[in-house]
C-alpha cells in the first residue's frame, strides 16, 4: 500500500486579474483584512482600497494602481487564512507561485 503525501500550492495572481469591488467581503467580514487594506493606504499614502471599490476599471487597470491592489487582497486573503481559519501556511504550503494573465495567454498563443 502507497501512502500518498499531499503537497498544497498557493498561487497569487497576477495583473489582469484587477476589478472593481475586488477585497469588499474581506473586507466587510473579517477585521485582520481591514488592517492590512488600511496598512496598505497607509504605506502608500493614498486611499487605495476606495479606488478598488468606487473608482473607474481604467483608474485600477493602471499598473501603479493594479500592482498594489493585487498585493493587497492577496496579503488579506493570507492574513484571514492565518489569523480567522488558523491555518500555518508555513507548515501546509509546499509551492508558492504568481503569474500574470497577460504571460499566460502570450504562452497559450505560441
Amino acid at each position: 500500500m502507497f501512502l500518498i503525501k499531499m503537497k498544497y500550492a498557493f498561487v497569487f495572481p497576477g495583473q489582469g486579474s484587477q476589478h472593481i469591488g475586488m477585497g469588499a467581503e474581506l473586507y466587510r467580514d473579517f477585521r485582520v483584512a481591514r488592517e492590512v487594506f488600511d496598512a496598505v493606504d497607509d504605506a502608500l499614502s493614498q486611499h487605495l482600497f476606495d479606488l478598488m471599490q468606487n473608482g473607474t476599471e481604467k483608474e485600477l487597470t493602471l499598473t501603479v494602481n493594479a500592482q498594489p491592489a493585487i498585493m493587497a487582497v492577496s496579503m488579506a486573503t493570507v492574513r484571514v487564512l492565518q489569523k480567522e481559519f488558523g491555518i500555518d501556511l508555513e507548515q501546509k504550503l509546499s509551492f508558492v507561485a504568481g503569474h500574470c494573465l497577460q504571460q499566460v495567454i502570450r504562452y497559450r498563443s505560441c
